[in-house]
């Protein structure tokens, strides 16, 4: 059993932190919302008044936080200090590339062990502990938060050093933003044309234009019983979060000199969607923004 800080416990990040309660480990939860750390406390996880009271003394900690902003200012202001010497540090965060090298390395020349593990898998993947970890870091931080994450998802793979679980999430959400809009075109299309949704999922998830959008998160009601569509496009993976996504990747492709002209696509489509007060439901209803 370790003694487990988790900063940050609102719709990943609880369930995660529920997951390693379930595993038996010791768990002190610190969140600024009083009703996501209510939901981790009934569930096992001990409530700590502050990310430092709970990072004292904690043999791993795991932050879950909106953006590079706020994991900065959380490992700088509070855990760098209050870490172990042998504790392992994991940002579990989607940020920028930029920011999670600088935490790998500001972690590093403090001899303190660190990666950057962001997720893939949303929030019904972090209820279930069945997620994907995408991580960046020294070999010896990997093989020693593996352990860890291993009981959290169902996935634990090393993209590398600091910084590329970063860049491993924000390339794979820009596939997944771009081919969530053309299978909601599809469907739009095959809608017009007189083609039934189900008979056009029917031939194309077993043909060349199956995709996990299609088979796994159909845009659509019906074809897929378990995708948000069915729920009237509540809960999933919100588009204010891809858009999110998105700029991220937006932002790393300047700094590499990348040619994205698909992602900036998605962008600029996903970014309309929030405009006009989409940013809340999941980002599959992108096919009522192309339906007009």
């Amino acid at each position: 059993m370790a003694i487990i800080a988790f900063i940050g416990v609102g719709n990943m990040g609880g369930g995660m932190a529920l997951n390693l309660v379930k595993a038996g480990h010791a768990v002190r939860a610190f969140d600024l919302s009083a009703g996501a750390l209510a939901r981790v406390v009934a569930g096992g996880a001990v409530a700590a008044n502050s990310a430092a009271n709970a990072a004292t003394g904690a043999d791993v900690i795991i932050t879950m936080l909106p953006a590079g902003s706020h994991v900065r200012a959380a490992y700088e202001g509070d855990l760098f200090a209050a870490a172990g010497t042998d504790a392992i540090l994991i940002d579990c965060s989607t940020i920028d590339v930029a920011t999670a090298k600088a935490m790998g390395e500001a972690a590093a020349a403090k001899g303190l062990a660190m990666v950057d593990a962001p997720v893939s898998g949303g929030t019904a993947a972090a209820d279930a502990g069945t997620l994907t970890f995408m991580v960046g870091g020294p070999a010896a931080a990997f093989a020693a938060a593996r352990a860890v994450l291993d009981q959290m998802g169902k996935a634990v793979i090393h993209a590398g050093g600091a910084g590329m679980g970063q860049a491993a999430k924000i390339c794979n959400n820009m596939i997944l933003g771009a081919s969530m809009i053309a299978t909601a075109e599809a469907f739009v299309l095959a809608e017009k044309l007189g083609l039934e949704a189900q008979t056009f999922f029917d031939i194309s998830s077993k043909a060349s234009g199956q995709s996990w959008s299609m088979t796994s998160y159909c845009p659509v009601p019906g074809p897929v019983p378990t995708s948000p569509a069915n729920r009237d496009y509540q809960g999933g993976f919100a588009a204010a979060l891809m858009l999110k996504d998105l700029k991220l990747a937006m932002a790393a492709a300047q700094g590499a000199g990348a040619s994205v002209p698909m992602g900036a696509q998605a962008e600029a489509l996903y970014q309309l969607l929030a405009n006009n007060g989409g940013g809340a439901a999941d980002f599959s209803a992108i096919i009522k923004l192309l339906r007009g």
